[in-house]
């Protein structure tokens, strides 16, 4: 009998330690209190995983498999998945274990030692549910001192042959049409209402677990709108691909008070899980340009987010952990300041944007990028506290890809491996892009004085910080050479208000 392990971001029938399930297989999955505290995850994302779990479960039992499922609070639960393991071991004295590789490198790290440990064969079978291979990856990284993902897409495009004319060129005549994606808002920006679906029992019961046991943790638990089976989560695929994704490309950039989704598919979560997969949900996608239900720039750009970057994120982070979560290439050291958990901020646009991740465990990418990514950029907000704060909040966060999401396209902490330059911003860009400073106490048009805002003395500050490391980058000539304009004295103050700033921000009052 072959015991095989399923954990929490796993939840696919397709998944490769179950490929050749035997009827006399015992499969196990476990809640624990390691994995559910190792960072204090936000209350809704372990709502979702803990009754996305139960589901899936209940759906392998009905289905006449032998499912040993371990809750939170059994009397028996040690807490850990190893001392899980071992107990499952004990009481079915199998011949051999069977696991998926896991998502984080601490979980494989565990894995790896566990034949050892058991003294049986343990079978680590590649995650086929993702359309890049290790080996693949690596043999297209390997010589490359940066890596683009603009590159490799371009090779996941054709290698599944998504939006490719029978000659093997790109449907439109161009891989790329980022540049049609950068709309502002308008005024009567209307959007779509979200499906909420009806809770199970199962669902209340783990919304009670979850209350009782980690209501202290960051973030709001209800309203709870999330899908937690496979159906559920294909029915907000249907509702993303008739009814939003035609505007998801032109707006994929605007930011808007009141709206943390707008456009946005919802759908990483449950990719991340494993309620959908991949190929399926770009296929579907692509089927949809076909049909004339949504235009290309959106459809490209939809794609390009799950083919192209979740794919390369996944493939930086393997290829270069572990010393990848250590790398701090700016020397970004200070403490993470309260309003990042809620307390309260002038700052209109961090304020907001925590506010939608309290309520929601979720912030859409530009929101996490260019307003909180931003700012503990310029800000130079100690890196790993940062990586943990986002590992933490959001309910599609695991380390293989919120790490790289962080640490390098944000913080930039990586020194240029996976972003050509850092991704800082005035706050100009917050005021094209959103109607977030219509609502702040600070001017974006003002750099010096109590009503400026601090993204722009942090800004200049940031170049001027760092001038030796960027002035040559081809990307960040413009911006020096507008530096460069400022008198002596002007750049003096501009830094002298930057410390300011920073001063007001470690004081609680920013």
């Amino acid at each position: 009998m072959t015991l095989r392990f399923i954990l929490g971001d796993q939840l696919s029938t397709s998944i490769s330690s179950l490929s050749d399930l035997e009827g006399n297989d015992i499969i196990l999955m476990a809640e624990v209190m390691e994995e559910a505290t190792y960072v204090p995850h936000h209350p809704k994302k372990i709502a979702f995983l803990f009754s996305a779990m139960r589901h899936f479960a209940q759906k392998l039992l009905t289905e006449g498999f032998r499912v040993q499922y371990i809750t939170l609070e059994d009397p028996h639960n040690t807490g850990s998945l190893t001392e899980e393991l071992s107990r499952a071991i004990e009481g079915f004295n199998p011949s051999r274990i069977v696991v998926t590789e896991p998502g984080e490198y601490r979980v494989l790290s565990l894995m790896k030692g566990w034949s050892q440990r058991f003294g049986l064969p343990v079978e680590i079978r590649s995650d086929d549910r993702f359309l890049a291979t290790h080996k693949e990856f690596d043999e297209w990284a390997k010589g490359k001192s940066q890596l683009r993902m603009e590159y490799f897409y371009r090779e996941m495009r054709k290698k599944y042959s998504i939006l490719i004319e029978k000659d093997g060129t790109p449907i439109g005549g161009r891989w790329n049409f980022d540049k049609e994606n950068r709309k502002p808002p308008p005024k009567t920006l209307k959007v779509p209402k979200r499906l909420s679906h009806k809770k199970s029992p199962i669902v209340q019961e783990v919304l009670a677990l979850v209350r009782r046991r980690f209501g202290h943790h960051f973030g709001n638990l209800e309203p709870f709108h999330y899908a937690v089976t496979a159906e559920q989560a294909n029915l907000e695929l249907e509702q993303f691909l008739n009814e939003i994704l035609p505007f998801f490309g032109d707006y994929q950039d605007a930011m808007v008070a009141g709206e943390p989704y707008l456009f946005h598919s919802l759908l990483s979560s449950y990719l991340n899980a494993g309620l959908l997969l991949p190929l399926d949900v770009c296929r579907k996608a692509e089927a949809a340009y076909q049909a004339g239900k949504a235009p290309l720039n959106a459809v490209e750009g939809f794609i390009r987010q799950i083919l192209g970057w979740r794919e390369f994120i996944r493939g930086v982070y393997w290829l270069h952990m572990p010393h990848y979560g250590e790398q701090n290439y700016l020397q970004a050291t200070r403490p993470l300041p309260a309003f990042f958990w809620g307390a309260p901020t002038n700052m209109f646009c961090v304020a907001e944007v925590v506010r939608h991740t309290q309520e929601h465990a979720y912030s859409h990418h530009i929101q996490r990028l260019m307003i909180t990514g931003n700012f503990a950029l310029l800000a130079g907000l100690e890196v790993k506290a940062v990586q943990e704060w986002y590992l933490a909040v959001y309910s599609d966060a695991y380390e293989w890809v919120e790490m790289p999401n962080t640490l390098g396209m944000a913080l930039y902490g990586d020194g240029g491996l996976v972003a050509s330059k850092p991704y800082a911003a005035s706050g100009n860009y917050i005021q094209r892009m959103s109607n977030f400073c219509s609502h702040c106490s600070y001017n974006p048009n003002e750099v010096l004085g109590e009503q400026a805002c601090p993204f722009n003395a942090l800004y200049w500050d940031f170049l001027a910080r760092h001038e030796t490391r960027f002035r040559a980058n081809q990307r960040m000539r413009y911006m020096y050479a507008v530096w460069d304009k400022f008198s002596g004295e002007k750049q003096n103050a501009i830094r002298a208000e930057a410390r300011k700033v920073l001063q007001r921000m470690a004081n609680g009052n920013l």
